[in-house]
């Protein structure tokens, strides 16, 4: 049996260059996918440094114009440059997959956590109201609440939070079914500590390896969701720089030719979508060896 070595910045030998490769070694989705995400990110936080433009500004005389000096990515049918659009829509998709995510962890782990460890009816109660909340399609249910509570990021967040919550309530709670009778739980119920304890001190930090590298792979569920919604009308309006907006305000103009305006932001969709599954996937490899070792 060969030991694993350990290290940590205060000791000698380790570097940061050196603890990057390794995990690049072992996880090159990882590594690859928190790139893609790392450079949106960067694009988020500096839109109005990188953009020449605002986000709404617009040019009354140069409406569609192609990719160009001007206009990297053409101008759109109201004159606005879709380059800075594509990057101010950055940030909505990160307001809307980081809030979405927050919900999510906030509503399904401890959900998760109380019905694993209690079991019983209160299991069933829970599982149960799961289960109705995952029966109806996600893009209906989330058609038909943003509709009734009015096309706000606000509400497109809640609603997306709310209906990925019971994917990390059998998450967390297949874990606690599992670490629920372990020597450590014995011991922390022999010392006297309250339930609360036991579930948020003892459990939790063991039961939430699952949901961590889940957590990327919803955010991109969210974000292309918002699209979608956006797309169809229901979600964030124009002029609003959403990329789903966008594509529906471009999808009219490819019969004529101007291809430019639903092409760079569904682009850009692409690839926030794919950076977040890829960032998942790794995030799996890296907390489970065994998955990869197999194959799985």
């Amino acid at each position: 049996m060969t030991d694993i070595a350990v290290t940590s910045p205060a000791d000698p030998g380790f570097t940061w260059s050196g603890r990057i490769l390794g995990i690049t070694r072992r996880s090159p989705t990882f590594a690859i996918g928190f790139l893609i995400v790392a450079l949106f990110a960067f694009v988020a936080v500096f839109a109005n440094v990188i953009s020449p433009f605002g986000a709404i500004e617009t040019f009354s005389s140069k409406v569609l114009l192609p990719p160009g000096r001007e206009f990297w990515f053409g101008s759109d049918g109201n004159g606005m440059d879709v380059f800075s659009r594509v990057m101010h829509g950055a940030r909505f998709a990160f307001g809307i997959a980081v809030p979405s995510a927050i919900i999510m962890l906030v509503i399904g782990v401890p959900l998760g956590l109380i019905a694993g460890y209690k079991g019983g009816m209160i299991d069933e109660v829970v599982l149960r109201t799961m289960d109705v909340i995952r029966s109806f399609p996600s893009i209906v249910l989330a058609l038909a609440v943003v509709a009734a509570t009015g096309q706000s990021l606000v509400n497109v967040v809640l609603v997306i939070g709310f209906l990925d919550a019971p994917i990390f309530t059998r998450l967390v709670r297949s874990e606690v079914l599992a670490l629920r009778s372990s020597g450590f739980v014995d011991s922390a119920v022999a010392a006297g500590n309250p339930t609360w304890r036991i579930l948020f001190v003892h459990l939790l930090p063991n039961a939430i390896r699952g949901s961590t590298a889940m957590i990327a792979v919803r955010m991109a569920w969210a974000v292309r969701i918002s699209a979608t919604l956006a797309f169809i009308g229901v979600g964030i309006q124009a002029p609003t720089p959403e990329w789903g907006a966008m594509i529906r305000q471009g999808a009219e103009f490819i019969i004529s030719g101007e291809w430019w305006v639903a092409l760079f932001p569904g682009l850009a969709l692409v690839g926030i979508v794919l950076g977040f599954n890829l960032l998942g996937d790794g995030l799996q490899d890296l907390l489970d060896p065994r998955r990869k070792a197999t194959g799985k």
